[in-house]
């Protein structure tokens, strides 16, 4: 991937509805290349896929936080398989650095929150968290 692919791809994130012609235009390029460059971007997995965001994607969960979990020896399989029967779990990403996994968690009030991270951190294995609520979220490149 080159500095051209990189700057679609930007493009791409801060309009993914952008027509091949806009893309074009703003990247300085023919609108055959950036389709092009898109086929191929698309058929090496670079981009994986396209996706929107709706108000009530974010008005179902409004109470999101981010937590992050250190695990005892070797159980963080165990553990990302019994965060993953939650639905409040939105994703679970594992890491490095003093924290094993950071589970994205949203509900519909603080208290359900609550609810979840007691039971969380009531896993066996389960050696300390720490959790953030997310208070406003902002797409790269977008206003």
């Amino acid at each position: 991937m080159d500095e051209t692919d990189r700057a679609l791809i930007a493009a791409l994130r801060r309009d993914g509805r952008a027509s091949l012609s806009d893309l074009a235009a703003r990247l300085g390029l023919a609108r055959g290349t950036v389709s092009a460059r898109l086929e191929r971007l698309q058929a090496r997995g670079e981009i994986q896929g396209f996706t929107v965001v709706t108000r009530s994607d974010l008005s179902a969960m409004p109470v999101r936080g981010l937590m992050m979990i250190a695990i005892e020896g070797r159980g963080t399989e165990r553990i990302m398989a019994r965060l993953a029967g939650f639905p409040e779990i939105v994703a679970v990403h594992s890491t490095n650095g003093r924290w094993d996994l950071i589970a994205e968690i949203g509900t519909r009030t603080l208290e359900e929150l609550d609810a979840v991270l007691v039971r969380i951190r009531n896993f066996e294995g389960v050696l300390a968290s720490e959790t953030s609520l997310l208070l406003s979220t902002r797409r790269a490149g977008r206003r």
